[in-house]
């Protein structure tokens, strides 16, 4: 069976209604989260091993949605001024403007934090609803990734991650992080 919320296809755009709606979902569990302290670290990143105190899981969720964003729009300014897609995008998971935040920020109370997650909420919902079809099709390259229609990068740069953080903080609420 398929999941109607995500593409079936390279090109497919997902309703952006359903996008928002998700974000939206993982923000109310986010806020559930920003209240509470909760010791612990969160389950190994399978990719790197990384474990995280929430603080810096907050201190990341701060900064991804509107570094994203920001990623989306550069896309379709490089698209509209002609140049050819895959147009580049995106940074590696070892990226210095990626880790120095959330090193710099994980002592930060969270609420505040999570102001700024909603800011980043706000600013994707807006840039899902302005976008056209052919926006939804462009195509860029990520570094590691390789190819994908900003659909592609809607859903697992800001839907998904935002989903993905937010079940770290549920299994660190519910001391299943193996910590």
């Amino acid at each position: 069976m398929t999941d109607p919320l995500r593409p079936t296809s390279a090109v497919e755009p997902l309703d952006p209604e359903v996008l928002i709606a998700r974000m939206q979902a993982a923000e109310t569990r986010l806020a559930a989260h920003a209240a509470a302290e909760r010791p612990g670290l969160t389950r190994a990143d399978e990719a790197t091993g990384e474990r995280w105190e929430r603080g810096q899981v907050f201190a990341h969720l701060a900064e991804f949605p509107v570094y994203w964003v920001g990623q989306i729009r550069a896309i379709l300014a490089a698209r509209v001024a002609g140049e050819p897609e895959p147009i580049p995008f995106g940074r590696m998971k070892t990226d210095p403007g990626r880790l120095g935040p959330i090193e710099a920020r994980r002592d930060e109370d969270p609420l505040r934090l999570l102001r700024e997650v909603d800011n980043g909420i706000g600013a994707a919902s807006g840039l899902c609803r302005s976008m056209t079809a052919d926006d939804w099709r462009t195509c860029g390259r990520h570094p590691t990734l390789g190819s994908m229609t900003v659909a592609q990068i809607v859903a697992r740069f800001l839907v998904d991650h935002l989903e993905e953080h937010a079940a770290q903080l549920d299994e660190l609420a519910s001391g299943t992080t193996g910590v």
